[in-house]
């Protein structure tokens, strides 16, 4: 018998011992990572730094694959010609921060923000799937691992159901992270979009967090576990479609929560201590020039220049130019250049960054491919 996709809430137990043990755990690592984030002195310091990560690692998931260094430079030179996958990054960093102003503003998370995130990501407005004929396909072998719903109708009747039970949770009494668990894999099983169906799951996941104030900035990025564990993110989803395994599923988001925010609270406290250091070193060696404005600069543009000089910290091009060439006399920056063009490297903070960027493995192949007849 074919599976048949059935509206939220779902008919089962969700908060089994090991499932309540697992959320105490997340919940734990969740508040740790909200209080060392607000030591942060400017949130766009994290905002601008780690969607950028969470961008390249979430992009990587499908096989979208840059560095470190083309998506800074690319931040800093909008003409400058960027590679195809380059610039799929940048609009999945613009699609996540528009999605956060969203949320943050107005506390819920609608099917007008997910299509508005889903069209920064594509830039089409496609909108949700109208024609039948998509399925997702196992990467190697080819052969068909799941067909989502495929009536432009059945879209529709599931994605308000979820609308309604990522707002209303008087639909279903379980702890917010197990919901989470739950709406991500409603979402990846309606498969509601033609194409950016997993990148947008995965930018909703980091905006439910901030909707239920779990964190208040959206920095709990799930793609580099997602990315470490990715057969098994795959099996467990099917699981559930197959066998009603709600259990082991909703055990890997916790896990992954939990390691996330573990990660991402060492991360975090690099950076404040690094920022500390650059602040008695700049107190020391440039009294003069030290600001808060200009160390908030070194951080928020790992990447800077001039211009975002004169625009951080209200100064002349002359005045910007003569502290970008202290900074670099002193070693707080490092000059490149690009054409005609220089910018300055704080290459402390980009070293923290390649280093988490490593430790992630090389997938060549996409584990699961959706295939569209449109």
């Amino acid at each position: 018998m074919p599976f048949i996709l059935e509206p939220l809430p779902p008919i089962a137990d969700l908060e089994s011992r090991a499932i309540l043990r697992k959320v105490a755990a997340a919940h734990r690592y969740l508040a740790e990572l909200k209080g060392v984030a607000a030591t942060i002195p400017n949130e766009s310091i994290l905002i601008n730094t780690l969607a950028l990560q969470e961008a390249k690692d979430s992009s990587a998931v499908e096989n979208i694959i840059t560095t470190h260094d083309d998506l800074f430079r690319a931040e800093l030179f909008t003409g400058l010609l960027t590679s195809p996958a380059t610039k799929e990054v940048q609009r999945y960093a613009n699609a996540l921060k528009k999605g956060f102003a969203l949320v943050r503003e107005q506390k819920l998370l609608t099917l007008r923000h997910i299509l508005a995130i889903q069209q920064e990501l594509e830039q089409n407005n496609a909108g949700f799937r109208r024609l039948p004929g998509t399925v997702l396909r196992n990467g190697q072998t080819g052969e068909v691992v799941y067909t989502p719903p495929q009536e432009a109708d059945m879209v529709i009747k599931l994605m308000s159901n979820l609308e309604l039970f990522i707002n209303d949770d008087t639909m279903l009494d379980v702890d917010p992270l197990v919901k989470m668990a739950v709406v991500h894999y409603q979402f990846e099983s309606i498969h509601p979009f033609y194409d950016g169906n997993g990148r947008t799951g995965r930018i909703i996941n980091i905006l439910y967090l901030v909707q239920k104030e779990l964190l208040n900035l959206p920095i709990l990025y799930l793609s580099r576990y997602i990315i470490q564990n990715k057969a098994g993110y795959y099996e467990h989803l099917q699981a559930v479609r197959d066998q009603q395994n709600w259990e082991s599923w909703i055990l890997y988001i916790l896990d992954g929560v939990e390691q996330t925010a573990r990660q991402t609270i060492v991360l975090i406290q690099a950076i404040r201590d690094m920022m500390q250091q650059y602040k008695h070193n700049l107190r020391v060696q440039l009294p003069k020039l030290y600001s808060q404005d200009l160390l908030n600069n070194l951080f928020r543009h790992p990447y800077t220049k001039i211009d975002f000089l004169m625009d951080d910290l209200r100064v002349t091009r002359l005045t910007a130019t003569r502290y970008l060439e202290l900074l670099t006399e002193q070693g707080f920056v490092h000059k490149q250049k690009i054409g005609r063009s220089n910018y300055y490297v704080n290459q402390p903070l980009m070293k923290l960054f390649v280093e988490v960027g490593n430790s992630l493995p090389q997938t060549p192949v996409p584990l699961i491919r959706t295939i569209t007849n449109q």
